[in-house]
């Protein structure tokens, strides 16, 4: 056991909190340390939450989306436009559109991004689930919302070159987006224009 914890229980949870990103030692300390001081209720409704979110949350089979049903909320909502797939690259990023309010069709969450560097390539992103969407029919609109970096530039024209045999429009959004930024990192109303201002992709990377 190291000196500086008093206890190997308090040792391990540490080392557990730690493992988080963003989460140093003395965070992960000042964290468990306030853990011990709640009730017993309070810690267990937490340590519950964490587990039942590992065994039960699933993937949307239509856009991949988190969800706690088969079909997520968002796809399975009669009031949403289904013709106009908004494609991104994370669930973070479309929790980042729908706090704009500004966007009423569906999503597509890819996965990723193209990332040879990284070792990611278009068959470990959900592009072909994408495509088999866009060929089954009723989709009109597809929208191209990624990153505005070299990796979310290669993704959108590898995208577009696979959509072109079919007779779908393919827009991206509004360059109000710094170059580099993610959108979950984007101010709402900056993103929020930026769909409303979406032009159509043109193919150029």
């Amino acid at each position: 056991m190291n000196q500086q914890y008093p206890s190997l229980l308090l040792e391990r949870a540490v080392g557990e909190f730690s493992k988080l990103p963003g989460i140093g030692r003395k965070t992960a300390m000042r964290l468990v340390l306030h853990l011990l001081k709640q009730d017993d209720a309070m810690v267990e409704n937490f340590g519950n939450a964490i587990v039942t979110l590992k065994r039960e949350v699933k993937y949307c089979k239509v856009c991949h989306n988190l969800s706690d049903t088969e079909v997520c909320l968002i796809c399975d909502n009669p009031k949403r436009d289904a013709s106009t797939v908004c494609v991104v690259e994370s669930v973070r990023d479309v929790m980042a559109v729908e706090a704009t309010q500004q966007f009423n069709g569906v999503y597509h969450v890819l996965g990723g991004i193209i990332s040879p560097m990284d070792g990611i390539g278009p068959s470990d992103l959900e592009i072909e689930s994408l495509v088999e969407r866009v060929k089954a029919g009723g989709v009109k609109e597809v929208i191209l919302a990624l990153s505005s970096t070299m990796e979310g530039d290669t993704t959108n024209f590898y995208i577009f070159r696979k959509l072109a045999p079919y007779d779908v429009k393919i827009s991206v959004i509004a360059r109000g987006i710094s170059i580099g930024d993610e959108l979950q990192y984007t101010d709402e109303v900056t993103l929020g224009r930026s769909i409303v201002n979406r032009t159509l992709f043109t193919g150029n990377v």
